[in-house]
């Protein structure tokens, strides 16, 4: 494909897609670039340029793009059963891939409601919420709870639980009206046993009408990577039990081993009583959620018909048989261990390899990683964590100049991370951290 070609579909696109995440107006000045193929780690354009993955596409492509073994599960899926209604049928994936969950969730957790997106999941964890304490008679529970600076998805529902205005703020109209809980910054130095006596004192005002806390594990994804410490996540856990108050653990981006290990709430040796998960779950494969529960919170949906007490909820593609063939293949691999393995010895070697290269500049407020993520925050002055100016976008800059040397390094803000497939090679991380260097100091001392 030409030059002329390749321009002519750009434009075209431009004119008719509407991309998520973004303001359409910058693809005047910077456009959307056409990937024709991908394998393990690398893009490959239609102008026959080569782009390091380093952010998993959204943090979904857990073990490479066009994986062979995931690849070869779904395509034998293809010509056996595609689809079925998911209502009164089942099929050999569905049942393989929770014989296979049953094995590696937290102890306690035993059933599995199908979704197709990690939204849709957290829609429904919060309605299975809502009907669980209404049908144990608890019907004064009709709010819930969430962390400060949590994000949850786009759904309306999703969103009321979220804590970032950056999504939600035109919305609120439309959103239902919930307690937001603090989270320990461990960047801006607040400790963790104030934050919890915060937590405590709105669970002793609210725990009474709550239906669930629903929390990002240890990670908080889109608000920069930040990560507070299991012992808040235990203590969280501790005033809702306490208090009466559903725990959901929204793994959706921290599942699969993204923190290294199985689940984030395995740091706090907790099990939630409903847990999300999708992204990884299929490798980036397939649209695919599961929300987890336990025999504690499926038990109140069981009785006869005449009771009215079942979920009345359902989404079209819920269980597909070509998702549960990824997801299969996927756990398949992991549970192999030697991904595992190597993902381990590569978070140490990159954590110390970011810190190397990044953590005495100027400004650099703070690395923090878990896992194989790493992020680093950019700052104006290191001393006062003062940041630049938003009208900078300087990580928007840093984006644009990454990508045309070859990394996707897709900014939050100002903040800057790794998140890639854990069977990334050492090598390919060297390139991409020899790129990302380059472009962040070049472009920060443009702007000073």
């Amino acid at each position: 494909m030409n030059a002329n070609e390749i321009k002519q579909r750009a434009d075209f696109d431009r004119a008719h897609i509407w991309h998520p995440a973004a303001q359409m107006k910058d693809y005047e000045s910077f456009p959307p670039v056409e990937v024709a193929k991908a394998k393990g780690c690398i893009l490959y354009t239609q102008d026959n340029r080569e782009i390091i993955d380093i952010v998993s596409s959204w943090w979904c492509n857990l073990l490479g793009h066009c994986n062979d073994e995931i690849s070869s599960s779904v395509s034998k899926q293809l010509f056996e059963l595609e689809h079925v209604i998911f209502a009164n049928f089942t099929h050999p994936g569905a049942i393989e891939l929770v014989e296979k969950l049953l094995k590696i969730v937290p102890k306690g957790i035993e059933h599995f409601n199908f979704a197709d997106n990690g939204s849709s999941s957290v829609e429904m964890a919060l309605k299975i919420a809502f009907q669980y304490q209404h049908q144990i008679g608890q019907t004064k529970r009709v709010r819930f709870a969430c962390l400060d600076e949590d994000y949850h998805g786009e759904t309306i529902g999703a969103l009321s639980v979220g804590a970032m205005d950056l999504y939600s703020k035109i919305y609120k109209p439309m959103m239902m009206d919930n307690i937001h809980i603090p989270v320990p910054d461990m960047y801006r130095n607040t400790d963790v046993e104030s934050t919890l006596q915060k937590a405590r004192k709105l669970f002793e005002k609210h725990g009474h009408e709550l239906c669930a806390l629903i929390v990002e594990p240890i990670l908080q994804g889109a608000a920069g990577m930040r990560i507070y410490p299991k012992e808040y996540l235990k203590g969280l856990y501790d005033l809702c039990r306490e208090y009466g108050v559903l725990f959901i653990a929204d793994e959706i981006a921290t599942g699969f081993f993204r923190t290294g290990k199985m689940f984030a709430c395995d740091h706090a040796e907790i099990t939630p009583d409903i847990m999300c998960l999708s992204k990884a779950i299929t490798g980036g494969y397939m649209p695919m959620s599961v929300v987890c529960t336990t025999h504690e919170v499926y038990k109140a949906f069981y009785a006869d018909y005449s009771q009215m007490k079942a979920f009345v909820h359902s989404h079209t593609y819920a269980g597909n048989p070509l998702a549960c063939a990824a997801a299969n293949a996927v756990l398949d691999i992991l549970n192999e261990g030697s991904v595992v393995s190597q993902a381990s010895e590569n978070a140490k070697w990159l954590s110390e390899e970011f810190e190397r290269r990044f953590a005495s500049h100027e400004n650099i407020g703070q690395h923090r990683h878990i896992g194989l993520i790493n992020a680093i925050e950019i700052v104006k002055d290191r001393d006062t964590k003062e940041s630049f100016d938003s009208n900078l976008r300087l990580g928007y800059t840093i984006y644009q100049d990454a990508m045309k040397n070859g990394l996707l390094l897709r900014p939050i803000g100002d903040i800057l991370y790794f998140n890639p497939p854990l069977n990334i090679d050492r090598d390919t991380l060297t390139k991409s951290l020899d790129i990302a260097q380059e472009v962040i100091f070049s472009n920060i001392e443009k702007i000073k």
